[in-house]
């Protein structure tokens, strides 16, 4: 365990996505957060490093557009840990002082971009349909925002909801939320329903599904719901059995879930930095055997690239669009971010794949974003 200046006691609900608390929390999600394993091939890999030295002339405009040095700007954007592969091999890493390699590190709405594969290789097998409407694998959303939407809507981000994403609310409906997936302490006098509950409660929103993106959190949780019904089993063990351990991933992999056991596709999910690579790596070569060329050179078809415009994450990537929990970033690259610092970034040109995990003390920081990006560029560039 990494040296902290507190004890393990000092670790709650109440604090955990917080800084210092963090930087170990991060780390060890399950002692927290009631999780299911996602088996990978050994349990638990031991890494031997294999440092930046390939890395050692990158160079790029860091925080504040500063010139800054990758070491200085990792340690800087508080990242945990860093891989790179280039044609399927890594080629550099780096931990930070208080980080272990090996251990499973949260990351957040990463998970989403994994449940779109998941759906790709369902839908590949027959077994899910994206044109079909959600009630038919989930009747229950009737009376809900998500009544009249299809699953494909669902994937990209484009429901109409009466809900605000919020990550720093602490009286309101993401806050409830949150409540809802087991991540907060619940509040005596405002009990809060299990996560599924919660989603089929949550009204409609103006406007009419597929005009825009809207980016919003139990969609995705939802959508963790439509493929275990579609496929008649659950989350962490349809990731492990096509996903997971399809890829190689060395490591066991793990997702919260809710009181009576409903999985967090939206952002529950904790894997190692090398594991991930492997999923980025598995996009980077168009999927293979494990899910189809199809379904990834989709990912990059720019299909709802008005709706991106009309979206609230423009400013992200302004060239850019969204299909099934992946970002297209409008400039050849494809894009898995997560809250507090969690990244895949995937370059087919120079055959890059990165995957960088943080506990950056805020959800979400649009200048460091930029300069993170700009990182990512100057790699697969160098």
């Amino acid at each position: 365990m990494p040296e902290t200046t507190f004890n393990r006691a000092d670790v709650t609900l109440t604090n955990w996505r917080t800084v210092p608390y963090s930087r170990w929390s991060f780390e060890h999600v399950g002692e927290i957060v009631p999780s299911a394993v996602i088996p990978g091939t050994r349990g638990r890999e031991s890494t031997v490093p294999t440092g930046l030295n390939a890395l050692s002339g990158v160079s790029f405009a860091g925080l504040k557009d500063a010139p800054s040095s990758l070491r200085d700007f990792l340690t800087e954007s508080e990242t945990d840990e860093l891989v790179v592969m280039r044609d399927g091999r890594v080629i550099a890493d780096w931990s930070a002082p208080h980080s272990d390699p090996s251990c499973a590190h949260i990351i957040f709405s990463v998970s989403k971009s994994l449940t779109g594969l998941l759906a790709g290789i369902l839908a590949d097998k027959g077994v899910l349909s994206f044109e079909a409407p959600i009630s038919y694998f989930v009747p229950e959303v009737a009376g809900s925002a998500y009544a009249d939407a299809t699953v494909q809507q669902l994937f990209d981000m484009e429901i109409s909801v009466d809900f605000v994403e919020s990550y720093l609310d602490t009286s309101g409906g993401f806050e409830r939320y949150r409540r809802s997936t087991g991540w907060n302490p619940e509040k005596p006098g405002d009990p809060t329903p299990d996560l599924k509950t919660f989603i089929c409660g949550i009204g409609k929103g103006a406007g009419s599904h597929g005009e825009r993106h809207a980016y919003r959190s139990p969609n995705t949780d939802l959508a963790g719901i439509v493929l275990e019904r579609a496929a008649g089993a659950r989350f962490a063990s349809l990731i492990s059995e096509y996903l997971w351990k399809a890829v190689g991933a060395k490591s066991d992999a793990m997702v919260t879930v809710d009181r009576i056991g409903t999985a967090r596709a939206a952002g529950g999910i904790s894997a190692t930095a090398r594991d991930l690579a492997l999923v980025g790596d598995l996009v980077r070569r168009r999927g293979g055997e494990i899910v189809s060329a199809d379904f990834i050179t989709d990912l990059w078809s720019r299909k709802r690239r008005e709706a991106w415009k009309n979206g609230d994450q423009l400013e992200l990537f302004p060239e850019g669009s969204y299909r099934n929990y992946w970002y297209e970033t409008g400039t050849g690259e494809l894009a898995a971010i997560g809250i507090h610092g969690q990244w895949i970034w995937v370059h087919p040109a120079s055959e890059t794949v990165i995957a960088k995990l943080s506990s950056q003390r805020l959800p979400v920081d649009p200048a460091l974003d930029q300069a993170i990006v700009r990182m990512m560029r100057a790699i697969c560039g160098s």
